[in-house]
């Protein structure tokens, strides 16, 4: 479910920015098919990818996170 998430904001993100699957895999040394796996909610991606995700298409890890994530990260965070 949580790579579902990661994977559909991955990919509007990376349309939003006018880029293919094969220039946005091609600019961050993975394969095609990984990073369709990832869009589709197959593959989980590590904090690391996110990051390169984030850098490649100039926006925050915090930005590309899910909506529901983000917020419950933040409720965690009020309850420590």
């Amino acid at each position: 479910m949580e790579a579902e998430k990661w994977g559909r904001r991955i990919r509007a993100f990376r349309k939003l920015k006018g880029y293919t699957q094969e220039r946005f895999a091609k600019q961050l040394g993975i394969s095609v098919s990984v990073l369709g796996e990832i869009e589709r909610g197959n593959r989980l991606p590590t904090e690391q990818f996110l990051q390169m995700v984030a850098q490649c298409l100039n926006i925050t890890v915090e930005e590309l996170s899910p909506p529901e994530i983000v917020a419950g990260e933040e409720r965690r965070a009020r309850n420590v």
